[in-house]
Parts: C-alpha cells; sequence; structure tokens
C-alpha cells in the first residue's frame, strides 16, 4: 500500500468523525452528558468483546450494545431509585470490565487493546470509511431534523413538554446519535478518547459563537483543524494518532480561554 493511501484515509477518516462529533458535541456541552458519552464508549469494548466470540461485524456489534446502554440508562433514569452519575458509573466500569473478561475467556483471540484503546487510525480500511461517512451523513441528517426540538428540550425541558415537544423520544434520539458517533469512531481514537473528540471543539467554540448554529459550525471546524494537526504531529515525531489528535484539540481549547482572557 502506497504510503499516501493510508494517509488520505486516515484524514478522510478523521475529519468525517470531526464534522460530526462538534455538532453533536455541543449539546453534550449543554446538556453535561460528557460522563454519558463516557459510559458509551466504556460499552463499546463490550460490545467489541462480543463480536468477536458471535462473530458478527464489529460496528454492528458495538453499535447495538451502545443502543441496549443507553435504552437501560434511559429505563433506569426513569425509576429515580439512584443519581444519575451513579449509574453512569456503575455501567461504565462495569461495561468496560466484563468486556476485558470476555476477551480474556477467548485465548484463541489475540488482539490488539492498545490500537482499540487508543484508537489506530493510520489502519482505517476502505470499509470503515465507508462506514464512518455513512453513520455520520445520518447523524448529521437526524441531527438537523431533531435541531429545534432538542434544543427546546435542552434550554427548558419541562417548558418544552408544556409546548408539545416529545421530551422522552428526543432524548433518546440524542442518545442514539452519540452512541452511533461512538460506534464509528473507535477505530480513529479509541475507547478511551472518543468522547473528548465531542466535548473539547465544542467547549472551544463556546469562546467564539453567538448562537448554537455558530458553536455547532465552529466545533466542527475546531475538530477537523485538530484531526489535521494531530495527524501531521504523529507523522513528523511518530507519537500515536489518536492521542495526537487529542492533544491538538487540548490545545486549541487551552488558546481559545487565553484569547479570551486578552480581551
Amino acid at each position: 500500500m502506497r504510503m499516501d493511501e493510508f494517509m488520505f484515509r486516515a484524514i478522510a477518516a478523521g475529519i468525517g468523525i470531526a464534522l460530526v462529533a462538534g455538532p453533536l458535541g455541543v449539546f453534550v456541552v449543554w446538556r453535561r452528558m460528557a460522563y454519558f458519552g463516557d459510559t458509551l464508549a466504556h460499552s463499546a469494548l463490550l460490545g467489541l468483546a462480543l463480536g468477536f466470540l458471535l462473530d458478527v461485524n464489529l460496528n454492528v456489534a458495538i453499535l447495538s450494545v451502545a443502543v441496549l446502554i443507553a435504552l437501560l440508562l434511559l429505563l433506569l433514569q426513569s425509576r429515580r431509585q439512584l443519581a444519575a452519575d451513579t449509574l453512569l458509573g456503575i455501567l461504565a466500569h462495569s461495561t468496560l470490565s466484563v468486556g476485558l473478561v470476555v476477551m480474556a475467556f477467548q485465548e484463541s483471540l489475540r488482539v490488539d487493546l492498545v490500537g482499540y484503546l487508543f484508537g489506530d487510525v493510520l489502519a482505517v480500511s476502505r470499509e470503515e470509511l465507508g462506514w464512518i461517512w455513512g453513520g455520520g451523513v445520518l447523524v448529521l441528517a437526524a441531527l438537523a431534523v431533531l435541531w429545534r426540538p432538542l434544543l427546546a428540550v435542552t434550554v427548558h425541558e419541562e417548558l418544552a413538554q408544556v409546548e408539545g415537544v416529545p421530551v422522552v423520544p428526543v432524548r433518546l434520539s440524542f442518545m442514539l446519535m452519540i452512541a452511533l458517533v461512538i460506534a464509528i469512531s473507535m477505530k480513529i481514537v479509541g475507547v478511551l478518547l472518543i468522547t473528548s473528540m465531542m466535548i473539547i471543539p465544542a467547549a472551544a467554540a463556546r469562546r467564539f459563537s453567538r448562537t448554537p448554529e455558530q458553536m455547532a459550525l465552529v466545533a466542527a471546524l475546531l475538530g477537523t483543524v485538530a484531526v489535521c494537526m494531530g495527524l501531521a504531529a504523529s507523522w513528523q515525531w511518530d507519537t500515536p494518532a489518536g492521542p495526537s489528535v487529542v492533544v491538538c484539540a487540548a490545545l486549541l481549547f487551552t488558546s481559545s480561554q487565553l484569547i479570551n482572557l486578552n480581551r
């Protein structure tokens, strides 16, 4: 394989994730759901383990487990027996641990766990690239349709319900969109870093935006810049690609804070 071919795939995959993670991350930041994103990300490892065990498409297995966890969380939250952060903590660490245990029982399986934990964007295949862009377009289309109802629920959930917004279906749809983004981006930045690509560009975009729509566009732009910078740094200094992208996103966020302080 030519060098420029796998780099092109890496850049295309990274930009595809950035374009969808940024706008979705705007609502993750507003709704303070970063821990929820981490929970679904951790559950992705369980999906991966079950995918290997059952010999099914890994993306389908990861997405299925993430969707089930999102539905389970919505059900448990409706009962209000435990605080949301307690439920998230239980599910996050339980699914991650169960995934590792299931993998340990598959003695013939040889998997690069570091690659799945921290991503391996340079090894993205054409099929995975199709999943990323196909899933990304689907999420962006759904987000465009749900933008106003989701914004209303985010600003004031009780008022939105009084005005006739279907709050529960909107919340569930949002959770499913996060699940899909996590499923398609696991290969890029890994289980432990997925949520960072949603929250860091969105948090940085907050300093430069006056409207929700503007914040979504700026978040997508900053995520794209972070991807290009991170891959360039990885190529130049032979550092892990996924973490390099996240470090660059963090640098952009830090710069946005410094720019704001100097105004």
